[in-house]
């Protein structure tokens, strides 16, 4: 049966210099009206408080532009969502989601301001994308969009490459049922370890770029110390900016590999599997072992586990999540039996009840599909 989903295309655009210059004052703008509201927000709020609402502040916006008329040179949406993602983000700090809105920064690494979908104003043409104010804009057509568009999101990268992202209301289709379960343990040597034996290689796409990404980093603070000491500011040293950009395109290409890999996993793993049995994993407290933080970093456990839940809710697969307190590698796969805690450089053991040897990570996978089906049947 087919479920409707919202789904992100992802496009580079190539917009013309005119349109970049658009695209660049409507990024200012969005944040300019961003950053006013706050203020007004937080003087409201040590005055009376009381907050502001979305609708207190888009009633005051008109007001705003005939004061300040280049903030009619843009998209007028697009400053409306300005407003309603600083109602939301106050809406989140008040139920103790994230902490409080802060002022938005052009030195932030990424750019970006939302546009809604009305009367056809976002759309595909032939090879090119309509826009609210910018028109057709050339771009990267990789596949069909598909479904209802609700809005779009254009964004500038460090590197200073443009992208919309345009997110629509999507009737899929599920994968079939198999009828299997698999139990996954996730590792740094390995990615992940699966019930059935197979272990995926761990990528370790930031750390082959280390020696590469460590020269450029130098260079980049080399050029930050020169233009400290002649009294330039680094929006206007040219020669930081360039090298600025060439760091940012290594993380970008290491951001790409690990996405791409992350979907390609989690997409094939959902399509083969109705049952996915996967540890509850403190990434958080982890991340605290300085001895670790950079490897857990580079294995992105937390983008693999939400892509598995997403695409597995998208599909009508299960995830359980089995307790972080689970003695996964300490119990015999086999036999059940408690063998006391092994370290972690003890990569193989033999069972002292019933003798079977076992690869520390397989076992343990082993163990957490069990513990997940035993979970589910109780539930």
């Amino acid at each position: 049966m087919s479920m409707l989903i919202y789904k992100a295309y992802s496009f580079r655009i190539y917009p013309t210099k005119k349109q970049t210059e658009l695209i660049n004052k409507t990024i200012g703008c969005s944040r300019f009206v961003f950053n006013h509201f706050l203020t007004h927000w937080n003087d409201t709020y040590k005055e009376t408080g009381k907050g502001l609402t979305y609708n207190a502040c888009s009633a005051q916006l008109p007001q705003l532009k005939q004061e300040l008329t280049w903030l009619k040179e843009v998209d007028s949406i697009a400053l409306q969502s300005s407003l309603r993602n600083l109602a939301d983000s106050f809406s989140r700090f008040f139920k103790k989601q994230n902490k409080a809105p802060r002022y938005k920064s052009k030195k932030y690494k990424v750019q970006s301001y939302t546009t809604k979908h009305t009367s056809g104003n976002i759309g595909i043409v032939d090879r090119k994308i309509k826009l609210p104010k910018l028109g057709l804009v050339r771009f990267a057509k990789s596949r069909e969009v598909e479904g209802r568009i609700l809005n779009a999101t254009i964004r500038r990268n460090p590197t200073g490459k443009y992208f919309v992202s345009i997110l629509a209301e999507v009737e899929i289709q599920p994968f079939s049922k198999t009828e299997k379960a698999i139990g996954i343990d996730l590792g740094i040597t390995d990615f992940a370890i699966f019930s059935d034996g197979r272990k995926i290689d761990n990528h370790r796409f930031t750390s082959k770029m280390e020696k590469k990404l460590k020269r450029e980093q130098r260079k980049l603070s080399k050029r930050a110390l020169h233009a400290k000491k002649n009294g330039i500011d680094l929006l206007d040293a040219k020669n930081y900016q360039k090298q600025k950009k060439k760091v940012a395109r290594i993380h970008e290409r290491v951001m790409n590999q690990r996405e791409d890999f992350l979907n390609k996993l989690t997409t094939e793993i959902i399509k083969n599997h109705d049952v996915i049995c996967i540890e509850d994993l403190n990434t958080k407290g982890m991340l605290r072992n300085h001895k670790l933080a950079k490897s857990i970093s580079d294995v992105s456990w937390s983008a693999f586990v939400t892509k598995l839940k997403y695409k597995a809710e998208w599909h009508g697969k299960t995830i359980v999540k089995i307790g972080r307190w689970f003695p996964s590698s300490q119990i015999c796969s086999t036999c059940g039996h408690h063998n006391g805690k092994k370290p972690l450089e003890i990569r193989e053991w033999t069972c002292t009840a019933c003798h079977t040897c076992h690869d520390r990570d397989i076992n343990a996978s082993k163990n957490i599909l069990a513990e997940g089906l035993r979970t589910l049947a109780m539930a």
